[in-house]
């Protein structure tokens, strides 16, 4: 019995050869469209790109109104920080207590030095 004999490159280029010729005549074979029938298609073609169209601009639309509701929502986040922290400020400005005045300090420093000196007489 005889082995297995692989193409060579002739054969395998012969058939090559045949296997494009046999496409060549399926598609010159085909029949043509019908001018209804590419209408249709090109119409067909339009709606799509029509409603890809719309389905993009309702995307982007809803990207803005996100966007805005974001905005808003951080603005007012803001504005509600900023009220916090003028609330805290004046909370611990009602909490420390009041520092004595240069002239209050004066008279107090004043008032001890008469103190001692009346002790010493």
């Amino acid at each position: 019995m005889r082995g297995f004999k692989e193409p060579g490159f002739n054969d395998r280029v012969a058939a090559a050869n045949s296997a494009k010729a046999k496409a060549l005549e399926m598609l010159k074979n085909k029949p043509k469209p019908s001018e209804a029938e590419l209408t249709e298609r090109a119409e067909h073609r339009r709606a799509k790109e029509v409603a890809r169209a719309e389905k993009r601009a309702a995307v982007e639309a809803a990207r803005e109104v996100e966007k805005a509701v974001k905005e808003q929502d951080e603005r007012e986040a803001a504005e509600a920080a900023a009220a916090a922290v003028e609330e805290a400020h004046a909370a611990a400005a009602d909490a420390q207590p009041k520092l004595p005045t240069a002239e209050e300090l004066k008279a107090a420093r004043d008032a001890r030095y008469a103190a001692r000196k009346a002790r010493k007489r």
